[in-house]
């Protein structure tokens, strides 16, 4: 039931193989087994993927709360609650983790010694994306669907960047309304074309701005770049932007308005979450309110 669940998850007897560290082969020979035993086909294989069936539907919506309260119960019987260990993986944005999230894992690692990371780094729109056997996903932003358990971890809170040489060619913004006639790096962190807002503060005062005209992208790294090199305003977090203020090539502008919040969520399929995960989500949560830029 348990590798049923995991082949399910991934959509890939390769990509289940490979987490599970089994061969494939095996694999395959133990669904198909259970396949006999039921006397239904779970899973519709082609060359190309693999998916549910009807019946592997309805068993897989069953399985997956079964095999989540059974490692829960192999793990409280075992008396792991304070000593988690095995492989932890993890998908977050790709930039957010380098940033934000390296030092955390680190700092995980050398307390409990006895957990392994397989960590997906992916641009934000794939991250929030719970697949194949990944335990908890990282997201920013909107709040996730209600079809999955999320916690919120803590808020990010950013600031307004261009180069010196942008302002010098286009002027600095005095006020958010200034930004409709700037050109303003827009950070895409959903799926298709929709726009991420800028939602400005300023002592009471609250202003939402559509930015986008001539770059829109997923990555905080592409966008400093472009700002650096002089392509428009960019909203940053302001530890990611520390070097290139002290290097001067970028300014803060509208210093007296701040952008956010942006929330950080800690996404998984089910409540009843393995020690390790579990352990991790409260490690996180703790980190990241102490360590994620905040209001002033």
């Amino acid at each position: 039931m348990e590798l049923f669940v995991e082949v399910a998850k991934a959509k890939s007897f390769s990509r289940a193989a490979l987490a599970l560290g089994i061969p494939k082969s095996t694999l395959s020979r133990q669904v198909a087994d259970l396949e006999r035993s039921l006397g239904l086909r779970l899973l519709s294989r082609t060359t190309r993927k693999v998916e549910l069936t009807d019946a592997g539907e309805r068993y897989y919506a069953r399985c997956q709360h079964i095999v989540a309260e059974a490692q829960v119960a192999h793990e409280e019987i075992m008396d792991l609650a304070s000593t988690p260990f095995g492989p932890l993986r993890v998908n977050m944005p790709a930039d957010f983790g380098t940033d934000f999230l390296a030092e955390i894992f680190m700092e995980f690692s050398r307390r409990y010694p006895d957990v392994t990371f397989r960590l997906d780094l992916a641009a934000p729109e794939h991250a929030g994306q719970v697949f194949q056997t990944c335990d908890v996903a990282i997201e920013i932003g909107e709040q996730p669907a209600q079809t999955r358990i999320a916690r919120q971890l803590g808020a990010m809170y950013a600031h307004l960047y261009a180069a010196p040489s942008y302002l010098a060619a286009h002027g600095t913004p005095s006020h958010p309304a200034d930004l409709a006639r700037h050109e303003c790096i827009e950070f895409r962190a959903t799926q298709g074309s929709r726009v991420t807002r800028w939602p400005l503060h300023s002592r009471g005062e609250h202003i939402e701005f559509h930015p986008g005209k001539r770059f829109s992208l997923n990555s905080t790294g592409m966008i400093r770049r472009l700002a650096v090199l002089g392509a428009g305003i960019a909203i940053l977090a302001e530890d990611s932007a520390r070097p290139e203020l002290a290097a001067g090539t970028l300014q803060r502008v509208l210093t007296d308005w701040e952008a956010g919040p942006f929330p950080v969520y800690a996404v998984t399929e089910t409540r009843l979450l393995p020690a390790k995960t579990r352990i991790f989500v409260d490690f996180l949560s703790e980190r990241l309110r102490s360590g994620l830029s905040g209001p002033r």
